[in-house]
């Protein structure tokens, strides 16, 4: 599994009325529901389900009435507030869907400029009301505000529990409330914005969106936190007593969960540990890779950058990528994605197709194939000869995959099937050249691309996937031919997803052995036992894990 820029994954919400939002069935929610009472996303459904029972008269009848759906009068436009600052209403917004499980962290997409138009939409049902548009350097700082409170969020809430009367002050707050202060807090002390400035842009959204006394509360606060930044005296957890108690302190600096702050610090040592959370907080590079199958070359791309103004430097690494480390909404919007010229990439998920290592003519049967960027670069790899199984369990991720290959004119290369991998080869009778398994992992390789990662993964998570890890991995070595090649990639760090799944299997699968990397990629890549490791603190990209095994003739 690598990570990817997705495309917006909006919360499913009809047009309603300012004062109600509802999912496309029920239950329904009631604005109030965001502002009011400080409950997780199961807690509102079961509140919303309660407060639907209470208001609604019993029906008898067999059949259940059809969901309600309350909608705006036609042609009725909702007000417009020149008062308050679009890009903060819309970060507002924006961390409330991702917090209730709705959307992503980034705006990055190749729609480019109709991102802001749906980012607006959801402002205007969320609040209420229409702000300006958003302008280029708008959607920015958007993106910016949104990863970095994404991103510091555990911090941030320590300094607002500090600068709080009490912790059920902050346990009680409004959802909406605490969003705006985190956005708040984060430009103070992480970005550099003119205190004054925001300090009363914030108060001005608090007012209007949550509640007036709300903006008294958060020009106090925010001010309170001006004071501490210049004098500097922000409050920080103290780093001593035993192990879990430096992790947990760790984890506040850093900003990450206590769990994963532990395993890192056994895996890695705590320097190391530091060094990882460092780099996850930091703004992400990204990479491009150049589409030879669509005859655009290296050169090409840095030829196109130049004339954008986008600084980069070519990948020391792979012949066909460029690094870049800001300009990616440039790049968006001047449709070098949408024309199929390049692709966002990282250098670590390219690093594994080095050890795929396709040659034209070879047959190779791509695991768990969607969204399809190793697919891609492979099809390009294949100079249209031979021929690629894309095999994924979900179809509409397999469908972009297959549009995507239209798009960058390696479709004749590329077969797509739908199938789960562990019924498809228990009746697939064909053995392949070559068989890739980029598995589903934690993704705790990528936490710097994906901000809202670290939140969403549980200790729990770990117990689960390696299970399914091992499943997949047996069933994707019954389709390698005799002699063929089988690699086993994650986008994860963590060596029980890794190494220790390659031992696993190997005991299991003693008709394989480990085929040594080292022809494929730079020694400063290898393990000792001849795997692909990406280190993001030793080389500057995601982490990544490939295991390379050759099956007996």
């Amino acid at each position: 599994m690598e990570a990817t820029v997705s495309g917006l994954n909006p919360l499913s919400l009809t047009p309603c009325s300012p004062a109600l939002l509802c999912f496309t069935s029920e239950p329904l929610f009631t604005r109030n529901s965001l502002t009011i009472a400080a409950l997780s996303f199961g807690a509102k459904i079961k509140n919303a389900l309660r407060q639907n029972a209470n208001s609604n008269p019993k029906t008898t009848a067999a059949a259940p009435p059809p969901p309600r759906r309350i909608v705006d009068p036609p042609n009725k436009a909702h007000r417009l507030n020149l008062e308050v600052s679009p890009h903060r209403a819309v970060a507002a917004v924006r961390l409330m869907r991702i917090e209730l499980g709705g959307a992503f962290a980034d705006l990055l997409n190749e729609k480019g400029k109709g991102s802001r138009n749906n980012e607006m939409a959801y402002v205007e049902r969320t609040l209420g009301f229409r702000t300006q548009c958003l302008d280029d350097r708008d959607l920015r700082l958007v993106t910016n505000i949104v990863g970095g409170a994404i991103r510091w969020r555990r911090y941030l809430d320590f300094l607002i529990m500090s600068l709080c009367h009490d912790v059920n002050m902050f346990r009680n707050m409004e959802p909406l409330l605490l969003q705006i202060l985190r956005i708040g807090f984060y430009e103070i002390v992480k970005m550099e914005i003119p205190p004054y400035a925001v300090v009363d842009e914030n108060v001005n959204l608090a007012k209007v969106a949550v509640r007036p006394g709300a903006g008294s509360m958060v020009n106090a606060m925010l001010r309170k936190l001006v004071l501490l930044k210049e004098s500097n005296s922000l409050p920080l957890p103290l780093l001593d007593g035993d192990d879990r108690a430096q992790a947990r302190a760790l984890a506040t600096i850093y900003s990450h969960p206590v769990w994963m702050v532990r395993r890192w610090t056994k895996h890695l040592g705590q320097e190391v540990a530091i060094q990882m959370m460092m780099w996850n907080n930091a703004d992400p590079t990204f990479s491009l890779r150049a589409n030879v199958g669509k005859g655009f070359t290296r050169t090409d791309l840095i030829t196109r950058l130049n004339m954008l103004k986008v600084p980069h430097e070519p990948s020391s690494q792979l012949a066909d990528f460029v690094r870049i480390r800001t300009g990616m909404q440039i790049v968006i919007q001047a449709e070098l994605l949408k024309e199929g010229f390049c692709s966002v990439q990282d250098e670590s998920a390219g690093l594994v197709v080095s050890i795929v290592d396709p040659q034209p003519g070879d047959t190779i049967i791509d695991c768990c194939a969607a969204p399809g960027g190793k697919t891609l670069f492979m099809a390009a790899r294949l100079c249209g000869q031979g021929m690629i199984y894309a095999v994924d369990i979900n179809e509409g991720r397999l469908r972009i995959l297959q549009e995507t290959a239209n798009l960058q004119q390696v479709d004749n290369v590329i077969t797509a099937i739908h199938a789960d991998l562990r019924s498809f080869a228990d009746n697939k009778q064909v053995k392949s050249d070559k068989v890739l398994l980029d598995a589903p992992c934690s993704g705790l390789g990528v936490l710097s691309k994906r901000a809202d990662l670290r939140w969403n993964r549980r200790l729990e998570d770990m117990e689960e996937l390696k299970k399914l890890q091992d499943e997949l991995l047996d069933a994707a070595s019954t389709l390698v031919k005799p002699g063929g090649i089988l690699v086993y990639s994650t986008c994860s760090i963590d060596p029980e997803e890794n190494e220790e799944r390659v031992t696993a299997f190997l005991v299991r699968n003693p008709k394989f052995s480990i085929d040594h990397a080292d022809r494929y990629i730079p020694s400063d890549f290898l393990t000792e036992r001849g795997f692909y490791r990406s280190c993001p603190v030793k080389h500057s990209m995601d982490g990544a894990f490939a295991a390379r095994l050759v099956r007996s003739s």
